[in-house]
């Protein structure tokens, strides 16, 4: 579990706009790949899938007014969920920091 200070500050809606539009181009740019990634958004919960990969939701971002808290579920993948992890809490850096 990873927390990043929500200085700039985003709502749940905000950065799932982000996410969407913004962060499969950073990801894909960072690996030098070309993931399908999915979102999902209930109240301050954010779920992403990368389902070419990962069964299931692979991270979960909790979105609150002074932080975010990303959470990697699918910890025994036999993909490097790590690496996915690692250049996620890089975009929320630069997106809320």
């Amino acid at each position: 579990m990873t927390t990043i200070k929500n200085v700039k500050p985003l709502s749940a809606e905000k950065l799932f706009d982000l996410l969407k539009t913004e962060f499969a181009d950073y990801i894909n740019e960072k690996l030098g790949s070309n993931l399908a990634i999915e979102y999902a958004h209930v109240f301050d919960e954010i779920n992403i899938s990368f389902p070419e990969v990962i069964e299931g939701p692979a991270l979960i971002i909790i979105v609150t007014g002074d932080e975010l808290t990303v959470t990697l579920l699918a910890a025994g993948s036999d993909y490097n969920t790590g690496l996915l992890e690692e250049h996620l809490n890089g975009f929320l850096e630069e997106k809320a920091g």
